[in-house]
């Protein structure tokens, strides 16, 4: 058998008359009679098994117990008076949580973008980020450990059922090479462009670099980024030399200013600003990198459809931004 609990009637009750300190008073001001409250005083007093109130013919006083509990009745009934407003917001995607995943990629593009509308127009959700490679995030999305994530195209076919896909961007691949091997490569062509510029727009062939190792990432972590830059190399009849490996872009943009090879990473990685590195284009026609949002079909909360929204306004308009060289 459950114990008794009191009900959210009792305690508004007692509330009242521990500010009214009269029965009678208490009775009218609640629009009831005074015998059936004082019968619920008693219920509830019995209920938890101690006397609320001490009461002579002329005067009701709060107890020792009754005094310390009755501020902590008082916020019980404040935050069951709040449930109502409270699920109304979550029903209309104005508060909760949202657990997003994104690549170290959009970390330099998407993603602060999509961040700053959402909290402008959503302040009230708590937002739970989680940076993890594209393979990890379908994991967890299918797991139902995480809502949504920002992931590299394109996704895996025995989860096509199960997952929705919105591409937001797609960008171009750039080189990423050592100031030492821009100055090196600028020497040798008689150039007078600053090798230690971030950006330099005079496009590079991938055969100048063909003989440097390749810095890249496990293919396991995203089969199809790894692939589109392995197909780079093999359009131009070139076999590629992978040197280092690493998880993530920063890693692999710092091994790069290290002098530990070069690197095929989507154009946002500008944006990482990472000392003794140069990003140039390629002049070859290669293909482009898309990123987009990836959830699970068959759950949209309210929280998760405003940020699809979001994503849905900004999507037309990245690529245009990507595509536009930053000097």
């Amino acid at each position: 058998m459950l114990p008794a609990i009191p009900d959210l009637r009792q305690l508004r009750y007692f509330v009242t008359v521990a500010e009214e300190k009269h029965f009678g008073r208490a009775a009218a001001r609640l629009s009831m009679t005074q015998p059936p409250l004082s019968q619920a005083i008693r219920a509830l007093e019995e209920t938890l098994g101690v006397e609320l109130f001490a009461r002579t013919k002329r005067s009701v006083e709060l107890t020792p117990v009754g005094a310390d509990l009755l501020p902590e009745v008082q916020r019980l009934l404040a935050s069951a008076e709040g449930l109502k407003p409270l699920a109304q917001s979550l029903a209309r995607g104005e508060a909760g949580a949202l657990s997003l995943a994104f690549v170290s990629t959009a970390d330099y593009g998407l993603l602060p973008l999509l961040l700053r509308d959402f909290g402008a127009r959503h302040p009230r959700v708590r937002l739970e980020l989680t940076e993890a490679t594209s393979d990890v995030q379908i994991d967890e999305l299918v797991a139902g450990r995480i809502d949504a994530g920002l992931v590299i195209a394109p996704l895996p076919s025995r989860h096509a059922t199960q997952l929705s896909w919105l591409p937001i961007a797609r960008e171009p691949l750039v080189i990423a090479m050592s100031t030492d091997m821009a100055e090196r490569m600028g020497s040798a062509a008689g150039s007078k462009a600053d090798p230690h510029a971030e950006w330099l727009d005079t496009p590079i062939s991938l055969r100048d670099v063909a003989d440097e190792p390749l810095v890249i990432f496990p293919r396991r972590l995203a089969p199809g980024f790894y692939d589109i830059i392995m197909d780079c190399y093999g359009v131009a009849g070139l076999a590629p030399r992978v040197g280092q490996e690493a998880i993530q872009m920063q890693t692999i943009v710092s091994l790069v200013s290290a002098g530990m090879g070069v690197a095929l990473v989507p154009q946002s990685l500008r944006n990482l600003r990472r000392t003794g590195v140069v990003y140039r284009p390629l002049s070859e026609s290669v293909p482009a990198i898309e990123t987009g949002l990836v959830w699970r079909t068959a759950e949209v909360s309210p929280v998760l459809a405003g940020f699809i929204e979001i994503v849905r306004a900004h999507a037309g308009t990245m690529e245009a931004q990507f595509a536009a060289p930053r000097v």
